[in-house]
């Protein structure tokens, strides 16, 4: 039997369940594809910014450093670096207002706070489509599973009211049905693939930005950043 043949008889012949079966297939698999080519993409723009690190911390002022970033909208080293400017600016200003509250919290630590609440929130920004895809991964198979299930059921009932259960009479129907979890896995397993990247991607930059962090917060405590190696 033709696999095309095959789906467009299935199709053809199917009831609103078997349809509404692939259908949902159909958009989980379109949904998992958009959101696999648009966070590689993404994730591939932030990797190239990363050498923009080293033209930061050479620039002779920190707002120099700051202009020195490319792609400011998506680029989560200068929303870090901005932030950690503006946390600064915002402790050092209310300095004499609120003394009592600057006593339970020193600079360092509001910098390093404000530091760790910046980079959950970029990381947060990074599990964008995660959700669907861990669950596209984990269901599709059991819906392509129901809808062959179902088209069996049918295809059995309808062998058995023909009055005839002949080999070819049985195969076709069948096989028809068991394509249902094949399109099941086929959805799932690049949606797992895409999930499983994606989140190592994720930790690779969470890491990347957490190292950033701590130059930081060195630099605000100090006035110089950590030099790796010494």
């Amino acid at each position: 039997m033709n696999t095309p043949f095959g789906i467009a008889n299935l199709w053809l012949e199917g009831d609103f369940v078997t349809r509404f079966v692939a259908i949902a297939l159909l958009v989980c698999s379109i949904i998992t594809w958009v959101i696999l080519l648009t966070r590689f993409w993404e994730l591939r723009n932030i990797r190239k910014l990363k050498p923009e690190l080293d033209q930061f911390w050479r620039a002779t002022s920190y707002e120099q450093g700051l202009q020195s970033f490319s792609n400011q909208g998506l680029n989560p080293f200068y929303h870090l670096a901005k932030s950690a400017a503006t946390a600064s600016a915002h402790h050092q200003n209310q300095a004499h207002d609120h003394r009592e509250l600057l006593q339970t919290l020193n600079y360092s630590e509001w910098m390093a706070r404000s530091l760790k609440n910046s980079i959950d929130g970029i990381a947060a920004g990074f599990q964008k489509g995660l959700t669907f895809l861990g669950s596209t991964g984990a269901i599709s198979p059991f819906i392509g599973l129901f809808g062959t299930v179902w088209g069996i059921y049918h295809a059995l009932i309808a062998i058995s009211s023909s009055g005839s259960a002949q080999l070819d009479q049985v195969a076709g129907p069948i096989g028809e049905a068991l394509i249902m979890t094949a399109l099941g896995l086929a959805v799932a397993i690049p949606a797992v693939l895409a999930f499983n990247t994606i989140n190592r991607a994720n930790k690779l930059m969470v890491a990347d930005l957490n190292r950033f962090g701590n130059d930081l917060l060195a630099y605000f405590a100090t006035g110089a950043r950590v030099k790796s190696g010494e």
